[in-house]
């Protein structure tokens, strides 16, 4: 099951070694072809084409199928020989909402197994897994998280990934494998649903952007879409020098506390410092189950699990990123905050929708009144 275009791609770019991107639809994999496209070959496989897909040769594949996932392999050895520079695999399920899902197995997990047990036939240079900070076990200390701290997945989404680790580590075989625990990844525009969800209580002065379960002074490292990018590059670029095995994490240094992102998010939305006020746990979840239980379900964002997690601190340490990749984050959530919510006062419909979140009611559309 595929679908190739190789007349989409420049003509002089057989001579470039090939990337393969899964997962390239996303935010992520589209804004990675546009980085790459010009020093590689970019090869580009999901289940639906990104928007624009003129930089790479893109296959439908889906990788809970055994079916699918040789036959694109396989074509992608006609169509471009054996050797593959590097494999980005970025495909993976994720959901917010907490639901238990079976993809996060079918896909995430024995998906990536059969993606690399099929690359085995090939000659693949390095294979990249998109792992997330959030294997990893909160720093109640305070001390910056290594790839070597100790790992406590505390929900499906970091389980899968977790999961995923050890089946690549067992089953790699001779294709060296990087494994990237990366930060939450944001933009000028948001694009993260954690800040997104914020922002929009915040904005909309919702009760609950007023309460907050856990320890303010708490937070997590986030990582610039653009920052990303260059770490994926010099990834890629390093390849011959990385080791067979590499886990590394990915964020950055300068971690805003909860407390510290609502004044800044308050500050620049209603020019006033947010007032957060503390709750017990027990009345959050009974809060956030009413909410829950009554909203419909894209209005209660806030599920009685998170409270739980509310606690979460992870900063982290990036020297050996620095070391490997020559890598350093050159944005931070701090500076591109600003930026972020003027992109929402200038077209909040816009914001809104680039991030998949309702409409407040002030920016719906108005039904007119009939007229007799």
């Amino acid at each position: 099951m595929y679908e190739s275009h190789p007349e989409e791609v420049m003509a002089d770019t057989s001579e470039k070694p090939v990337v393969l991107i899964t997962g390239c639809s996303g935010l992520i994999g589209s804004r990675l072809i546009e980085r790459l496209q010009g020093e590689f070959h970019v090869v580009g496989l999901d289940i639906q084409p990104p928007r624009d897909n003129t930089g790479c040769t893109f296959f439908t594949c889906d990788l809970t199928e055994d079916d699918s996932v040789q036959s694109v392999i396989a074509q992608v050895r006609d169509e471009f020989g054996s050797r593959i520079a590097s494999v980005v695999h970025l495909a993976a399920y994720y959901d917010f909402a907490g639901k238990p899902s079976p993809l996060y197995r079918t896909l995430t997990v024995e998906g990536t197994g059969r993606l690399m047990r099929t690359l085995q036939g090939m000659k693949v240079e390095q294979f990249i897994f998109s792992s997330t900070l959030l294997v990893m076990q909160s720093s109640e200390s305070g001390q910056p998280i290594t790839a070597a701290s100790p790992v406590e997945a505390e929900w499906d989404y970091p389980q899968s990934k977790l999961e995923t680790e050890k089946l690549l580590e067992r089953e790699h075989g001779m294709i060296p494998t990087v494994v990237l625990r990366m930060a939450g990844v944001y933009d000028a525009m948001c694009h993260s649903v954690p800040i997104a969800q914020q922002i929009s209580r915040i904005h909309q002065k919702q009760l609950e952007s007023y309460l907050f379960p856990g320890d303010k002074t708490h937070g997590q490292s986030f990582i610039h879409l653009e920052d990303l990018m260059d770490c994926l590059h010099a990834t890629i670029s390093r390849r011959h020098q990385l080791g067979p095995w590499e886990v590394l994490v990915i964020g950055e240094e300068d971690v805003m506390s909860y407390e510290d992102l609502q004044d800044q998010i308050g500050l620049l939305l209603h020019g006033e410092e947010w007032t957060t006020i503390w709750v017990p746990k027990f009345a959050a979840k009974a809060g956030a189950w009413v909410i829950d239980k009554f909203s419909s379900e894209d209005q209660a964002f806030i599920k009685p699990w998170m409270i739980d997690l509310a606690d979460q601190h992870y900063p982290v340490d990036l020297q050996e990123a620095r070391q490997k990749l020559g890598w350093s984050p050159k944005h931070t959530l701090r500076a591109t905050l600003p930026a972020m919510i003027q992109n929402l006062k200038v077209d909040p419909r816009h914001w809104y929708q680039e991030n998949g979140l309702p409409l407040p009611k002030e920016l719906q559309p108005q039904e007119q009144p009939s007229r007799r």
